[in-house]
């Protein structure tokens, strides 16, 4: 790739772009180091985030093979010229970094480099990372310009392969990098809070269930001691409650297991997880749970992320609230996207009642899932005629 004139704004554009399409912070910094380059044609790029104890918490290279990565060793430490860019929020280019004073050499494994290039990356004074590229892939300008040294002060014919545009073009593609790994970092903090959020309430129910049926199973175990010498009839309709009670206890506990247990989208796909999960439920609970699927493509992680979490609202509500017999779940394609639909035979409810039902039933939750990820959520229920809910979503 070769900047000529009026093409380096473009290429910033589609690296802005392409770091934009992620979420994880890991993704966002392997976009951010291929794009930067890509953008200056170097042959080596990398990005380093301090942590507060010297070294990096993540390091990300790009045009180094993995078997080559490896062998260079451990992560290196925030020393040098690395450590000036974290400390600066000055660029640097160099003509040849191992002429600099601040180069402490590398691990044998590491390859040659000789021009530099590095700028921090920013969030107003906070320096979140910095870039570094080395080895301009283009014929160098003459070392014999006025610089008359090793440095590469920034004027043109100094030896030093990346340029003034270079360092402009690479400017513009951090402070984008800065937003985008701001956003992304916002952005698995939303959902570390999320699972948190979600725990608790698990937590809360499971608390409450559990406790409320603990607590009826106690005092029926009393009412059975007590009336096992005097009427042993009715002290053995007793001990058969208990035996019931126990039993509710058991799926209450075993519901709250399998919701607080990790959904495995990512290694079995999301077809797989749902099967896996409406399996485990139709063992744990005495209603019949089934689950279909049919055609369904694979979709982006966001939308099959919320298909599973609106899956697993749904089947809470039927299992837990509607008293049903029975619960089908059904995958489908649609169009491009996919079609869920959660159906019971439960009391069902009166959807003119749906803002109260809503806070009741962790509708709004459901629709706000549907809604983060460009798919839609309804609601179809009648009083003793069951409830079906269905999610669309767009596909990728």
């Amino acid at each position: 790739m070769t900047n000529g004139p009026g093409a380096g704004i473009p290429a910033v554009s589609s690296a802005i772009l392409a770091m934009s399409r992620h979420l994880e912070v890991r993704d966002v910094l392997k976009t951010i180091v291929a794009s930067a380059r890509e953008l200056l044609d170097a042959e080596y790029a990398a990005l380093g985030v301090p942590d507060d104890h010297g070294g990096f918490a993540q390091f990300v290279v790009d045009g180094i093979r993995d078997e080559e990565w490896k062998a260079i060793g451990p992560l290196p430490r925030q020393h040098g010229i690395l450590a000036a860019m974290l400390h600066s929020a000055t660029p640097e280019r160099l003509a040849d970094v191992r002429a600099d004073p601040r180069f402490g050499g590398w691990p044998a494994a590491h390859p040659d480099m000789s021009d530099f290039i590095g700028l921090p990356v920013a969030d107003g004074d906070e320096i979140l990372g910095a870039l570094f590229l080395a080895n301009k892939r283009r014929d160098k300008p003459s070392a014999s310009g006025p610089s008359g040294g090793d440095g590469c002060p920034f004027t043109a014919g100094d030896g030093c392969g990346f340029t003034e545009e270079d360092e402009r073009l690479l400017g513009i593609l951090a402070e984008h990098a800065a937003i985008a790994l701001t956003n992304a970092r916002l952005y698995e903090r939303s959902r570390e809070l999320t699972i948190a959020g979600e725990r608790a309430r698990l937590a809360h129910e499971l608390h409450d269930a559990v406790a409320q049926k603990l607590f009826s199973l106690r005092l029926t175990a009393q009412a059975a001691t007590a009336l096992v010498d005097r009427d042993p009839a009715r002290a053995k309709g007793e001990l058969h409650q208990v035996a019931l009670l126990a039993a509710e206890a058991a799926d209450e506990l075993r519901a709250a297991v399998i919701e607080l247990r990790p959904a495995a989208l990512d290694e079995d796909g999301l077809v797989a997880t749902l099967r896996s999960q409406v399996q485990v439920l139709d063992r744990a609970h005495t209603a019949c749970v089934t689950f279909e699927a049919h055609g369904v493509r694979v979709l982006p992680s966001a939308q099959e992320e919320a298909l599973l979490r609106v899956a697993q609202e749904a089947l809470h509500n039927a299992l837990r609230h509607s008293g049903a017999g029975h619960v089908a779940v059904t995958l489908a394609r649609y169009g491009q996207g996919a079609l869920l639909r959660i159906a019971d035979d439960g009391r069902g409810f009166d959807t003119r009642a749906v803002r109260r039902a809503g806070r009741h039933l962790g509708l709004v939750s459901m629709r706000d899932r549907a809604g983060s990820v460009g798919g839609k959520l309804t609601v179809e229920s009648e009083p003793g005629k069951g409830t079906t809910v269905k999610m669309e979503v767009p596909g990728g």
